[in-house]
């Protein structure tokens, strides 16, 4: 599929919620996307599938969005974007997003509140600058 039939699929889930059409905003996030819209989504860098799925998921218009490692092989200037940009997406679409990574850089940047779990229990939560203390991170890097 091309990068705007990808988008078009995401819309089926925001058929009774809104137009069914991709919203301007998914442009607006990620520019790149409408720069390649004919492109074969396969074909796409690594950082630029990542900003489809992520615009894919948005067309369906969620309450949640859980974004699962983001990060993930993508170089750090994609990874930067994606930091200014969860955040900036909450507010603005009024979602709640559940950001699940390991790249304690991002996590900081991007959330509001941090929840750190050891087989599938939370064992410390706070703002992300109660993680800013080395010594806290050591103890929970040991984890």
């Amino acid at each position: 599929l091309t990068v705007r039939q990808n988008l078009e699929v995401g819309t089926r889930a925001a058929k009774d919620r809104g137009d069914g059409g991709i919203q301007a905003d998914i442009f607006g996030y990620f520019p790149i996307l409408r720069e390649r819209e004919a492109q074969v989504a396969g074909t796409l860098s690594g950082g630029q599938q990542q900003m489809l799925a992520i615009g894919r998921a948005l067309c369906g218009l969620p309450s949640v969005l859980l974004l699962d490692e983001p990060s993930e092989g993508i170089q750090p200037n994609i990874v930067q974007s994606i930091a200014e940009l969860v955040p900036r997406i909450a507010r603005e679409r009024g979602i709640a997003i559940v950001l699940v990574e390991q790249n304690l850089d991002l996590v900081l940047k991007a959330s509001d509140r941090c929840l750190v779990m050891e087989k599938g229990r939370i064992v410390h939560e706070g703002a992300p600058e109660a993680f800013a203390d080395e010594t806290l991170l050591k103890d929970l890097l040991a984890l």
